[in-house]
């Protein structure tokens, strides 16, 4: 294996599992993460339980997609992968910029968000190359 196939298969099996921690983390304590938006009280904002457990399973499907699939499904993973990072980055930007969320509470979730772009890129970068 190449140097760029070993990067791109650490990058991506990386964001796999970046992807089942936070997804399951959504599926299992949607509070903690509700708290981290500055909701004092996540009970009561039953909305955002059903959001972050409804997202959490599917991101932990697709983290699993990273890990598991190979050829043709795998390309398609990995070329939808930089999308949803990047945009999720964008939403943070555009929570913080619109005043809804504090810098203080942005900058994580744009570390995260940010660090998960780069590995989605590096990951279907990677792949296209070692073709």
């Amino acid at each position: 294996m190449s140097a760029i196939a070993t990067i791109g298969t650490t990058a991506r099996y990386a964001l796999g599992g970046v992807r089942i921690i936070a997804g399951t983390t959504g599926l299992l304590a949607p509070a903690m993460i509700i708290s981290r938006f500055g909701d004092g009280n996540p009970a009561a904002n039953p909305a955002a339980i059903y959001g972050l457990r409804l997202f959490g399973i599917r991101t932990v499907f697709i983290g699993l997609d990273l890990i598991r699939l190979h050829g043709r499904d795998l390309d398609r993973a990995l070329r939808a992968a930089p999308i949803i990072h990047a945009s999720d980055t964008a939403t943070v930007l555009a929570l913080q910029r619109n005043k809804q969320l504090s810098p203080e509470r942005a900058r994580p979730l744009l570390l995260i968000s940010g660090l998960n772009t780069v590995l989605a890129v590096t990951a279907y970068l990677a792949a296209r190359r070692s073709r």
